[in-house]
């Protein structure tokens, strides 16, 4: 029997700044307003665009294009290396704003926000979900800018509430419900659904799948047998129609940092060394949080093409960057590297609240290697970053600068 779409009321809202990075250097810059902006990894040729300005994009400017061939398109362009103060400050601004409206409220990047509704007092004051979004709207002009501009999405479930968010971009505003989701069903490809890229609608094509409404219209049997053949099948089948099956928990994971190396290289003493710097930017964001680790991933990119990706689950717990270095450490020496790397990342997972505190098993106390990391942790922030540093990190000030995630981001 086929499940009818779901006709509760759409209580979800997602909201996301637009072109994020590019805008609020607009904001802070007067006079590269309405003209086109890429911020780039590296402002070098081979620097990589990770977001441009809607002026840019118009052009063709937009994520994975280098600088060169951005400025092959258009020599004006204004190419900006990232500033994460800027953009982790409006994320806090951001966040503020939102949580006026209600105590649900999630980061699921640094540009991104899901909320939850339902109870909310300003919908008992008979405000709809419409009206909230024109007034976070102009909060955020109060609050982060003039010149900032959101999208607000709304709907039964996350799916539905992002779909709506990107209908009319930018500054849009949208609802999905029972009321229009064939109409809107209608106008959009597959790839216009979050969670499908050309991988996924290559494979809903050959099962005859060619648009969102051959998508809804889809027994569940096919998607969960013949498409997915797994339990996502069923997943999606109540995603389309508007039921809330995704879990909406963005509680902390993970920790981890990555690095494009400017240099490519397979030396093993000059890799080791930019390990020590990511798990020791990994371990102060672990121990800011205050959470043990036990998991440890490593994942190198090399020149070719080609990559390598290795997670390990230990016995024991980790916390100090010493031991994070150390745990991935013994992965990267059992590869044998034949391509220069030109990416690495660090990351720690299984993580567990250090509060209460984990007694040692053998002396009952805690780890004089934590203690030590806890300590170099207060005076870096107390003088400065990288005060007190292991001696593998020495001159090392100016590699692996501060960037911003663009995944999940809650720290």
């Amino acid at each position: 029997m086929e499940m009818p779409i779901n006709k509760d009321p759409a209580l979800l809202m997602h909201v996301d700044l637009n072109s994020c990075f590019a805008i609020i250097e607009q904001q802070a810059n007067p006079l590269i307003r309405n003209q086109p902006v890429a911020v780039a990894a590296y402002d070098t040729p081979a620097g990589i665009i990770i977001a441009s300005s809607y002026e840019a994009k118009a052009l063709g400017i937009k994520l994975g294009v280098s600088v060169r061939e951005a400025r092959e398109i258009y020599n004006g362009v204004h190419i900006l290396t990232p500033d994460p103060e800027k953009y982790f400050d409006a994320h806090k601004r951001f966040s503020k704003i939102l949580s006026k409206y209600s105590d649900k409220v999630w980061a699921k990047s640094v540009d991104e926000f899901l909320i939850d509704f339902k109870g909310s007092n300003y919908l008992r004051d008979g405000l709809s979900l419409r009206d909230i979004g024109h007034m976070i709207k102009r909060d955020v002009k109060d609050y982060l800018g003039e010149y900032v501009t959101i999208n607000v999405g709304i709907g039964n479930n996350p799916f539905l509430a992002k779909l709506a968010a990107g209908l009319n971009k930018p500054d849009g505003m949208d609802l999905i419900d029972h009321n229009n989701i064939l109409e809107v069903y209608k106008k959009i490809s597959l790839v216009d659904l979050p969670g499908i890229n050309f991988r996924y609608e290559a494979r809903l094509n050959l099962a005859g799948i060619y648009s969102p409404l051959d998508f809804l219209n889809s027994p569940v049997f096919k998607l969960k047998d013949e498409v997915f053949k797994s339990i996502n099948g069923y997943y999606w089948y109540l995603r389309l129609r508007g039921y809330l099956i995704d879990n909406i928990d963005y509680k902390r994971k993970s920790f981890g940092n990555q690095y494009a190396l400017g240099h490519k290289t397979r030396d093993q003493k000059e890799l080791s060394r930019l390990l020590m710097k990511l798990s020791e930017k990994t371990g102060r964001r672990l121990r800011a949080k205050r959470f043990y680790a036990k998991g440890i991933r490593l994942y190198l990119r090399f020149e070719d093409g080609s990559y390598f990706n290795r997670s390990k689950t230990l016995n024991y717990p980790i916390y100090a960057s010493l031991d994070i270095y150390k745990s991935a450490y013994r992965i990267l020496e059992s590869i044998n590297i034949i391509s220069n790397v030109r990416e690495m990342s660090v990351s720690v997972f299984k993580l567990s609240s250090k509060d209460p505190e984990q007694l040692d098993l053998f002396n009952g106390y805690p780890r004089s290697v934590d203690g030590l990391a806890e300590f170099s942790d207060t005076i870096n922030d107390r003088y400065g970053e990288y005060t007190l540093i292991p001696a593998l990190m020495a001159n090392m000030e100016d590699l692996i600068i501060k960037r911003v995630a663009f995944g999940k981001n809650q720290d």
